[in-house]
């Protein structure tokens, strides 16, 4: 196996853990295998309560407007992490947005209010959007792949304008903002300027974008050296215009007793796939991908079996035993990774065990690489646990 090189690596701070929250029918992975998870709010309220007190630190909400994936309900992101922020404590919730559904200043707005009733622990994920028919069935104005990064690219930089100056103007293609301020400010978190803003693609567009504007970027599920890629065009786009974004990556999740119950089930989620499904996301992304102008776009190189989980979860193959998924993790942090977004077959059950089973491990071989290296894993850095108030 090939290591990149450490230095690109934050070896003395804990790596962070995110969940999916399953606002969405059905679950995370296109299959008919069974899947322990709800759409419902009372069902994501439990889950982000065991999810805070197992160790995980982040949720990400899911954005569809037309529910896809094989799934036939799904909630609205920002208003549903609003509701999660009030029923958590420490969780910090990821509201997924699409630039052309909403006005940036519109929506630097609702992210403040949000930040004063969660006491800063709302942020954003902003996503250029790949699903055409949402756009032209709204009436909305539909943007070619590379042009779609250029209003997001302005749509982000009016964020945190609106959120870090006074009398903020703007001149854009896409967004004229005159002279504008939003009062009140975003809360005042020490080491934060303003909510945090992640965003994802695997385009040479989006990794531009990212490096320039992004404080994370977000990867789907890679390989080691496919995350590496993606990993150095973002870091390169970002020494040129001296910033240093965090990095996230989407791994599925199948932890169990031994290496082949997991590999098994994973074999089941495959069989029982709804291929009608798969295959007419598979269709819609591939036209996504094509769009590109070098072909590197997200699921450029997806197949079939990639696409049952349908952000590449697969590929990271998070998949074995609770030893053999920590190991792997803390390879991805070699690479540069500072936070994993996670998903489950069966939610409340698995991330409970992963906090109790995998985090641990995982906190062992970061202090091991740490030491390694010469640091010490800084452990003041480690989020609050409190499995007792974990019921299943």
């Amino acid at each position: 196996m090939s290591h990149a090189p450490v230095n690109i690596a934050d070896l003395a701070t804990p790596l962070k853990f995110a969940y999916w929250v399953p606002n969405v029918s059905g679950g995370l992975v296109v299959s008919k295998i069974e899947q322990r998870t709800d759409w419902s709010f009372e069902y994501n309220k439990k889950l982000a309560q065991i999810a805070e007190n197992s160790g995980f630190e982040y949720a990400l909400t899911q954005t569809r407007y037309a529910a896809s994936y094989g799934a036939d309900q799904q909630h609205e992101a920002t208003s549903f992490s609003l509701a999660l922020l009030g029923a958590t404590e420490r969780l910090k919730v990821i509201a997924a947005v699409h630039p052309g559904m909403w006005h940036p200043g519109v929506l630097a707005k609702f992210m403040i209010t949000a930040d004063h009733l969660s006491n800063g622990r709302a942020a954003v994920n902003i996503v250029s959007g790949w699903l055409k028919d949402e756009f032209v069935n709204f009436g909305l104005d539909w943007l070619e792949h590379d042009e779609r990064y250029v209003r997001t690219e302005e749509f982000i930089r009016v964020l945190r304008g609106l959120w870090t100056e006074q009398d903020f103007s703007q001149a854009g293609k896409y967004y004229n903002i005159n002279e504008f301020t939003l009062k009140p400010a975003p809360i005042d978190v020490p080491g934060r300027p303003h909510p945090e803003i992640f965003f994802g693609g695997n385009s040479t567009a989006a990794q531009g974008t990212a490096g320039r504007v992004a404080d994370w970027y977000f990867s789907n599920g890679r390989t080691l050296e496919g995350y590496s890629e993606n990993v150095n065009g973002v870091l390169a786009a970002a020494a040129e215009s001296g910033r240093k974004p965090r990095f996230g990556l989407n791994g599925f999740v199948i932890a169990r007793d031994t290496e082949k119950e997991a590999r098994d089930t994973l074999r089941e989620v495959v069989e029982k796939a709804h291929r009608p499904a798969v295959e007419g996301f598979a269709a819609a992304v591939k036209e996504a991908g094509a769009s590109t102008k070098d072909g590197k776009g997200m699921w450029a190189d997806s197949s079939y079996e990639d696409l049952i989980q349908y952000n590449d979860g697969f590929k990271t193959q998070l998949i074995g035993t609770p030893e053999q998924i920590a190991t792997r993790i803390v390879e991805y942090k070699k690479r540069g990774v500072n936070l994993l977004l996670t998903g489950y077959l069966h939610f409340q059950e698995e991330t409970a065990a992963f906090g109790q089973d995998v985090m641990p491990i995982v906190r062992e071989l970061e202090a091991d690489l740490a030491r390694k290296h010469g640091t010490e894993l800084d452990t003041s850095l480690l989020p609050v646990t409190n499995f007792e108030k974990v019921s299943l």
